[in-house]
């Protein structure tokens, strides 16, 4: 294969992967012994990648377990997580002991809405405001034509933007246990078939930007996208000093002067220790698209000194997650999904809750280190194995 036929090699079996793989071999004078090694049918992946040649394995460890009181997660649960940096899932563990012994997280979704926001060209702002009553005169219209391209989504409502020759649509539906932004992306495109047949609006884009999607943005910390959860813990006086070593006025201090006052100073979107760590290593476990850590980053973690317990919560307004589709469906992220219960339908908002109550877990843990000036110590020790 020195012609490099194997590179146009675009099948799914296999034959396919091997064809592929050797003549990646050939062209780059690299050996990939160990990425032909995979456990799965590569039939499994058709429709998640392109062009594949094996795959790479990330370790994967467990925290926990955690015990949870929430609204769709109950009990006590072990969480997987898929990382290679040291030291991250000892810390979780620490954090979830902590809170088991303080009698656990509290958890609650508050809002689960998926969001697409087209862009469309109007001639100007006299059309932009025909455009508007036009939608909102014809919304059932628009809903039957986003029903016809999904039996699971539903278009909750429409927001409108409107600057210049443009008017943003920011679309808000209910996915089920999707993720959603396939049926998000489908559903706009038929809805604004719709008004543009009836207003001469010209849709340029699908995603005009204001969805947020992939990227941190205010109106998604605001508004939400995906799922809005949070989760809470009180950590008594006495498990925090004997337990993490500090007080709460310390980690109080500690979050106010890092999270709050030197996030604002960097410009940053959310104020927590390291929520998108967390994020990552869940989603990577769980099949989630990981471009999705975005939104997990802009969590907003709060504490409070409560007459010398450790009062403290995460806000977590953009879970983009699922528990059908995408990746969820891989053999090996759908065992990790099976550990917490989780796999399969009616089973998304209770994974927020778990996802919220593991960031939860490794802020108070990280946090706490800070404060107690542990940090390098732990990293050198389990991230680098100096003792």
């Amino acid at each position: 294969m020195t012609d490099g036929t194997g590179l146009k090699n675009r099948g799914h079996t296999h034959a396919d992967v091997d064809e592929r793989r050797e003549a990646v071999e050939q062209y780059s004078g690299a050996s990939l012994e160990r990425i032909a090694k995979y456990c799965f049918k590569a039939e499994d992946a058709e429709h998640n990648i392109e062009n594949m040649i094996g795959a790479t394995q990330v370790p994967l460890g467990f925290a926990g377990p955690v015990k949870i009181s929430g609204e769709y997660a109950n009990g006590d649960f072990i969480v997987p997580l898929a990382t290679t940096e040291g030291a991250l899932v000892a810390s979780i563990s620490r954090g979830m002991s902590v809170i088991n012994d303080s009698g656990g997280a509290r958890t609650k979704v508050f809002g689960d809405y998926m969001t697409r926001a087209p862009v469309l060209r109007v001639r100007d702002l006299e059309h932009a405001c025909q455009v508007i009553e036009w939608i909102d005169a014809h919304e059932d219209e628009i809903k039957a034509a986003v029903s016809g391209t999904t039996s699971h989504g539903r278009l909750a409502r429409i927001e409108k933007f409107p600057t210049g020759r443009n008017l943003y649509l920011r679309f808000s539906f209910e996915t089920g246990d999707a993720m959603g932004m396939n049926m998000a992306t489908i559903a706009s495109e038929a809805a604004c078939k719709v008004i543009e047949e009836a207003t001469d609006a010209v849709m340029v884009s699908v995603s005009g930007n204001m969805c947020s999607d992939k990227k941190p943005a205010a109106i998604n910390m605001i508004e939400g996208r995906g799922k809005t959860v949070v989760a809470e813990a009180l950590i008594p006086r006495e498990t925090v000093e004997k337990r993490l070593h500090t007080s709460a006025e310390l980690v109080v201090e500690t979050n106010i002067r890092k999270n709050f006052i030197g996030s604002s100073m960097a410009g940053t979107l959310g104020a927590n220790a390291h929520a998108a760590n967390m994020v990552a290593a869940f989603y990577i476990a769980t099949g989630q698209d990981p471009a999705q850590v975005v939104g997990g980053s802009m969590t907003l973690t709060d504490c409070e000194d409560v007459d010398g317990d450790l009062y403290i919560s995460v806000r977590m307004p953009a879970v983009e997650l699922g528990t059908v589709g995408g990746g969820t469906s891989l053999p090996c992220q759908a065992e990790a999904l099976s550990i917490m219960g989780c796999k399969g339908s009616g089973k998304a908002r209770k994974l927020a809750e778990i996802l919220a109550a593991t960031v939860l877990a490794g802020e108070l843990s990280t946090l706490a280190a800070q404060a107690a000036g542990q940090l390098g110590k732990a990293h050198a020790e389990l991230g680098r194995g100096k003792k």
